[in-house]
């Protein structure tokens, strides 16, 4: 009988950690949602990011929940995972075709953004070992509204130019790059 119960227990113990696992699966339903941004060049060459989009639901955003003179995962949850189809000079940093992982160094200041070679982590594991280099980011005037949800846009600016910019609650970040 003992083994009957204990066997019954683990089964339902595996169908709710299954049902759990489905639920968590669907990410839209997370309480920072899935986000991408992408910017396709006439010559096939593309430049994608997947990240999420936390919200300022009040909080005191940098030097707050996310403090200065740190790296951060640019988002929530996972990595923010970075995909360029071609060799890039993003800033003054030369990027080879492949996937990475950004963060960015807040600097109340200046951002710099952070390009690290290690790949698929939750976005709290950071190894500096792993960096590939860094590009600082040209600090805009903040927008006349705070941006409530973090935002990662990815625009054209020519034939084989574009921005990557950054925004959230009174800050406005990008560096220019240029597809080689």
């Amino acid at each position: 009988m003992i083994r009957l119960h204990t066997c019954a227990v683990f089964v339902a113990t595996t169908a709710v950690c299954s049902v759990l696992a489905c639920a968590q699966q669907d990410k839209s339903k997370r309480p920072s949602p899935p986000g991408s941004a992408e910017c396709k060049f006439a010559d096939g060459k593309t430049v994608h990011i997947d990240y999420s989009r936390p919200s300022v639901k009040g909080r005191k955003i940098y030097g707050g929940l996310v403090p200065y003179d740190k790296e951060w995962r640019a988002g929530a949850n996972e990595a923010t995972a970075f995909h360029t189809d071609a060799d890039l000079d993003l800033g003054e940093l030369k990027v080879p075709k492949g996937n990475y992982t950004l963060f960015v160094y807040l600097d109340p200041k200046q951002w710099k953004l952070v390009v690290n070679k290690q790949t698929g982590q939750w976005g709290l594991a950071y190894d500096q070992a792993q960096d590939l280099g860094r590009a600082p980011m040209n600090m805009s005037p903040p927008p006349p509204s705070a941006v409530e949800t973090w935002k990662i846009t990815l625009s054209q600016a020519g034939p084989h130019r574009g921005m990557l910019r950054m925004e959230w609650e009174n800050t406005v970040a990008e560096v220019p790059f240029t597809v080689r």
